[in-house]
């Protein structure tokens, strides 16, 4: 076995393929009666949508037109139905107070943390609008929260006007809304905040949240996401990805005509019960898939849009072992989980500098919409990904994202680029 920075790379058969492969596999959790979608173009800029269910249904009520035909077998209730429901809520409240923040988005609004990364005040609302509503959505359940922000730098003296104004944002974002007659006050935004300290672990259920996943893309005003996700004895068992300014057709290929009003994706899954996406603020849904591509060449990929966030030129150079012909796909946070699981693109890439470690928020939602979409998430070993292990994830070098057709082809190509790649270093 070769060696790069003391992280073992694995040879042979990988856990992850050899799973894949394999003919027994679990039943699926059952999930709530559906009707049969219809089929669905991807390039149709108007979706035909049926509302058959009302807003806080969690199962999918409609059908989208895409290039793939998704028929839906009926199912029984599933065990995570008001999970899913509370998710579907909280995640696009939060989108609002961001969407409401981006358009007016005040240099006193922006802060930064001990390790330089920036945070504004999208992201405590956010966290504290998910913390609030999953607690009253899930009142009898026992709540856990791992997300990524904390209070701390909130609670100083120089902080104070911005707490405030965070609080009116919270304020406004339900009051706007209508849904719940609540208001909160500054410690009580605190204290909501703060519920994200849990550190997760195998066993019981936490929920992980990052309310702004691609926060330098949120303030350059384009791609993030609100990722929440729910573990369940170490397992991630559903994914919410409200992503606000990703357009409702391909990004792959967008033709210039795509307006504001078909802006904003909200995908959602469950385990064994598929992926699915709708418009960010209605309630009508449809099953979405991975695209089938078996031809590495064929393929496009997606990387992080910021070089500081994955090493691009061990992309490229995982590309052309491939023979991929389509330039990198850059965009900001796991809005490039649901650009791939509804078939954007055929391959995600993503290779941290070295002695970065991989948070659990940034991939726990992401990771079940693409598998459930048909997809397969590992490390570059071939591992699945592991979120059972607290608030960081334990892998191999970094996280490959594609269909089950192409695994083999790009894990190979990973492998060899990552061994030359730690040669060459050798030599120098």
């Amino acid at each position: 076995m070769a060696t790069r920075a003391g992280i073992r790379l694995t040879h042979g058969r990988s856990p992850l393929l050899a799973a894949s492969e394999s003919s027994s596999r679990p039943p699926p959790v059952p999930c709530l009666p559906l009707s049969k979608p219809k089929p669905y173009r991807r390039h149709m800029l108007v979706p035909l949508w049926r509302p058959l269910a009302p807003r806080s249904s969690p199962g999918p009520s409609s059908s989208y037109r895409t290039g793939f035909s998704s028929p839906v077998a009926s199912m029984s209730s599933s065990s995570y139905e008001k999970e899913l429901a509370a998710a579907k809520k909280a995640a696009p409240l939060a989108a609002r107070l961001c969407q409401t923040v981006q358009k007016a988005l005040l240099k006193s609004d922006i802060q930064s943390k001990e390790d330089k990364s920036p945070v504004t005040v999208a992201d405590y609302g956010s966290q504290a609008i998910v913390s609030l509503v999953l607690k009253m959505e899930l009142p009898s359940e026992k709540f856990s929260l791992v997300a990524e922000e904390d209070s701390a730098d909130l609670q100083k003296d120089e902080s104070q006007e911005t707490l405030r104004r965070i609080t009116d944002l919270v304020n406004d974002t339900f009051s706007s809304d209508g849904t719940y007659s609540i208001s909160v006050s500054e410690e009580d935004v605190l204290v909501a905040i703060d519920s994200g300290k849990s550190e997760g672990g195998p066993h019981g259920r936490h929920w992980v949240l990052d309310p702004i996943d691609g926060t330098k893309g949120f303030l350059r005003g384009d791609q993030y996401a609100i990722a929440l996700a729910l573990l369940d004895e170490g397992r991630v068992v559903l994914g919410v990805l409200a992503c606000p300014n990703l357009p409702f057709t391909s990004i792959a290929n967008l033709d210039g005509h795509s307006s504001e009003n078909q802006t904003g994706c909200l995908f959602s899954a469950q385990t064994g019960c598929g992926a699915y996406m709708q418009l960010l603020h209605e309630p009508s849904a449809a099953k979405i898939s991975v695209c089938a591509t078996e031809n590495p060449a064929d393929a496009s990929f997606f990387e992080s849009y910021e070089a500081a966030h994955s090493l691009h030129d061990l992309s490229g150079a995982i590309a052309k072992k491939l023979g991929v012909q389509a330039p990198p796909v850059r965009i900001d946070s796991q809005a490039k989980y649901g650009a791939l699981a509804r078939g954007d693109g055929a391959i995600y890439l993503r290779f941290p500098h070295k002695g970065y470690r991989e948070k659990i928020w940034d991939h726990a939602a992401g990771s079940i919409v693409v598998t459930e979409a048909g997809g397969i998430a590992s490390d570059a070993a071939g591992n699945n990904l592991d979120f059972s292990k607290g608030r960081y994830l334990d892998l191999d070098t970094g996280i490959i994202v594609t269909n089950k057709k192409l695994m083999p082809s790009v894990l190979n190509a990973v492998q060899e680029a990552i061994r030359e790649q730690t040669q060459s270093a050798s030599l120098l």
